[in-house]
């Protein structure tokens, strides 16, 4: 079952946020609902929910709008991901998780919605199995960040606000 997160905040303050607030749409893949509890040697003991809560509060402090989504199921992950077209989202944060190294329908779908997206991922997958090393969606992803455990999407968060200000501001 899909599961999603976001500033509610926002939604129920709307005159609280700013003509110019930056919508990020952060999609987790298969898996990932484990964390916490799936190879904690390698993902670490924090759990989805957590982060989730983190990349909320971050995006408040940072003036962006959050929302996390979760699915096991690759058509329910591109499902979400045509949405976001009509969403007006910015930005598209994704650990595509296993489906990293074999989906071109999430590769097809990030392509077709014309949104900037970063992939993440919490290990360094280059220090992993061989199979890990090839990404499906890294050669149409602004930017890549991974290694660096949970703060791997604090990272991405925090780089994409001012290239994503920066776009705004050229495009007025």
């Amino acid at each position: 079952m899909a599961k999603k997160a976001e500033n509610t905040a926002a939604a129920r303050h709307p005159e609280r946020m700013k003509e110019a607030t930056l919508r990020v749409l952060v999609i987790h893949g298969a898996n990932l609902n484990l964390l916490g509890e799936r190879e904690p040697e390698i993902y670490g003991r924090t759990r989805l929910a957590d982060i989730d809560r983190g990349l909320i509060e971050l995006g408040r402090e940072l003036g962006m709008v959050v929302e996390a989504f979760q699915s096991n199921s690759e058509s329910a992950i591109v499902e979400r991901i045509h949405e976001a077209r009509n969403q007006r989202v910015d930005i598209v944060l994704i650990n595509p998780g296993s489906y990293t190294h074999t989906s071109v329908a999430i590769r097809d779908a990030l392509l077709a919605i014309r949104i900037p997206v970063v992939e993440i991922h919490m290990s360094n997958v280059y220090r992993r199995e061989p199979f890990r090393h090839h990404s499906t969606i890294a050669d149409i992803a602004a930017g890549r960040v991974m290694g660096f455990g949970v703060e791997s999407y604090s990272l991405a968060l925090r780089a994409v606000r001012g290239v994503l200000k920066a776009a705004r501001s050229e495009r007025r």
